[in-house]
């Protein structure tokens, strides 16, 4: 008679990947994705390219001289830095720079350089924003606010919008109780072409929660971010 096979108790246990085999792995996704970026990007650059060669051509320019021979890349990268704000999330911006505190009290960062460009001409406007929020819990690392500024001024813009965005951004990030922004900038389009007025300025704001319902409140932060 034949002995039955003992039943084998002993667990088998699956082996977890090393830690350096994930990182490895996490590298070469990160690679991965750099690739593909950089694949995109020079798909890009050279449609740019040839889109620039042309202007170039129709203005009566020859892209081929000396003085030119670069121009079509190194306008496609300029346009590519002056319009990188539409690659940045606000989430990806913010990330953990959002932080509980109890101030209720206005904050204002002041004299924040901007530069934009319009989008009926694309040229450029350039000028100083202002931002001010009354914190309700929550305040905002105070170099993400110009960071903010940037993001939506690194688009093709009018400057109207521009100032409303910026302000629904923080809005929306920390719900404050009120959001206010103004924005004062020269204009390239009236600078060098149609009017032609050198030293005109336009002057947007866009107010939120107190700021648009309590006159004083609003007087308060006009009068902080004038120039003494």
């Amino acid at each position: 008679m034949s002995e039955k096979p003992q039943p084998n108790n002993e667990l088998t246990l699956k082996k977890s990947p090393s830690r350096s085999a994930v990182n490895a792995e996490l590298l070469a996704e990160v690679e991965k994705k750099r690739d593909a970026k950089a694949h995109k990007d020079q798909i890009r650059l050279d449609s740019m390219q040839d889109a620039v060669k042309s202007i170039l051509k129709n203005i009566g320019e020859d892209p081929e001289r000396e003085g030119l021979k670069k121009t079509p890349l190194r306008m496609a990268k300029a346009m590519l830095f002056f319009t990188q704000g539409y690659e940045q999330s606000l989430e990806d911006l913010v990330n953990d720079a959002v932080f509980n505190e109890n101030h209720s009290e206005m904050v204002i960062v002041r004299d924040i350089d901007i530069f934009s460009l319009c989008e009926h001409h694309m040229v450029p406007f350039y000028g100083k924003c202002h931002i001010g929020y009354i914190p309700n819990g929550k305040v905002l690392g105070l170099s993400k606010l110009a960071r903010i500024a940037e993001v939506f001024a690194r688009r093709l813009q009018v400057q109207e919008r521009l100032t409303r965005q910026i302000a629904t951004a923080i809005q929306e990030t920390l719900n404050p109780s009120g959001v206010a922004v103004v924005i004062e900038a020269s204009h390239m389009c009236m600078v060098m072409r149609g009017v032609q007025k050198p030293g005109s300025s336009t002057v947007t704001s866009s107010v939120l929660g107190v700021f648009q319902e309590d006159p004083r409140t609003r007087a308060e932060f006009f009068s902080l971010i004038k120039k003494n």
